[in-house]
């Protein structure tokens, strides 16, 4: 099978290759995003690799499948970015990779509450400059503390389990109760519990059109002040201009950030020597209160030999005619 992978990252492609060594797939790697303008890369390739700000649109369904590609995989859990719809009607398979590491992320979700808790970042870069004062870097105990989980999947549990070692009550929401999460003490809520208790508050569900900015402007109103909030999960699921207000009305008293709405054409990618025409994004940075990393919370040795593994296995097992658990069309 000939598979043409775009977006492709030098941190991706040695786990690709260590794991490819047991399939022997013909690999060919692009740097570029796969979109209208580069869908033709596609031709004479079985199936296409792509992450998570790779465009797979109608048009550009069209475009693979007039090319010969018959599968689209996903090396992430979400996707969101692909037209199931156009795929099925082309007659194209769609794979996913549902769970790879949900530690990796977990933990990431939690370094970040822990950073802009205690100031981590702030302290840093004082202490670089020999200034030792700690004026402006008290925290709070996390623990007995409020935390709401949305999304009790396998990242959300994970979360969970480490937020339950830090001592704090666990609240959740999701429309499908998880008996992991109920055993760690987990209490399944409404969402306007969960805004009015939660001290802390981390986003752990998938993208639908549904919950789109499901975190805006009358949800920020009914937390709490000072609430702390991680998104770890995908840009829109939060509004970025309402929590700017809510920054600003002291509504939000921090907010972690490994996802961003309009990150397509920002994230994984150089951009430091180039002026960023985003004000929303600039504003956000700016903030002493707010931590912005690079959609990164997956990025462990683990979660990457897992992403590869499972992606080409799902490739294989389509190769062969064989039944898929990660199909999602």
């Amino acid at each position: 099978m000939k598979i043409a992978f775009f977006s492709s990252q030098p941190y991706m492609r040695q786990p690709f290759a260590e794991q490819n060594a047991g399939y022997g797939f013909d690999i060919t790697w692009f740097d570029v995003r796969l979109e209208a303008q580069t869908a033709a890369l596609g031709r004479g390739f079985d199936a296409v690799c792509v992450f998570v700000n790779d465009k797979v649109d109608a048009e550009v369904i069209r475009v693979l499948a007039a090319g010969g590609v018959r599968f689209i995989a996903l090396r992430c859990a979400g996707y969101n970015n692909v037209d199931l719809d156009a795929a099925r009607a082309a007659g194209m398979t769609v794979v996913r990779v549902p769970a790879y590491s949900p530690e990796a992320v977990a933990e990431h979700t939690v370094g970040l509450m822990l950073t802009l808790n205690r100031h981590i970042h702030k302290a840093y870069q004082r202490t670089r400059d020999a200034n030792f004062s700690l004026n402006g870097l008290v925290g709070f105990n996390m623990h007995g503390k409020t935390a709401g989980v949305i999304g009790t999947g396998k990242i959300g549990v994970a979360t969970l389990r480490i937020l339950r070692g830090l001592g704090m009550e666990l609240l959740a929401h999701d429309p499908h109760e998880n008996p992991e999460a109920l055993a760690l003490g987990t209490r399944y809520v409404p969402l306007a519990e969960l805004f009015a208790r939660a001290d802390v508050i981390s986003l752990h569900c998938p993208l639908f059109r549904e919950n789109h900015h499901l975190l805006n402007r009358d949800s920020f109103a009914r937390m709490k002040d000072g609430v702390m909030i991680i998104n770890t999960s995908r840009g829109g699921l939060l509004n970025a201009d309402d929590a700017i207000e809510a920054i600003n009305s002291g509504r939000i008293g921090a907010l972690g950030l490994d996802v961003y709405e309009e990150e397509e054409n920002l994230f994984f990618t150089d951009k430091s020597s180039e002026i960023i025409r985003d004000n929303t994004f600039h504003l956000l940075s700016a903030y002493p209160n707010v931590i912005m990393t690079g959609h990164q919370a997956f990025l462990t040795r683990e979660a990457l030999a897992a992403i590869a593994h499972t992606t080409l296995d799902n490739l294989l097992r389509l190769s062969r005619r064989q039944p898929c658990d990660n199909q999602i069309n």
